[in-house]
């Protein structure tokens, strides 16, 4: 498994579908439609997509992704 980090590239909006995708080894549109549908249900989706945002590290430039 890739370290959690948001990528530099393949981001739609902060990283964070991406950088789970490559964590689990998901493609990132997959982890993007199941936040979307998951955002369907009640809970702290959206709060939890910031907190993620705002918490996971950047890329660092020059790192290889595992896949």
């Amino acid at each position: 498994m890739a370290a959690l980090a948001r990528p530099r590239d393949g981001r739609m909006i902060g990283g964070v579908c991406a950088a789970l995708a490559r964590r689990f080894g998901t493609s990132a549109t997959t982890m993007r439609v199941i936040f979307v549908a998951s955002c369907l249900l009640p809970g702290p989706q959206f709060l939890l997509y910031i907190a993620l945002w705002l918490l996971l590290p950047n890329q660092k430039p020059g790192a290889t992704t595992a896949w």
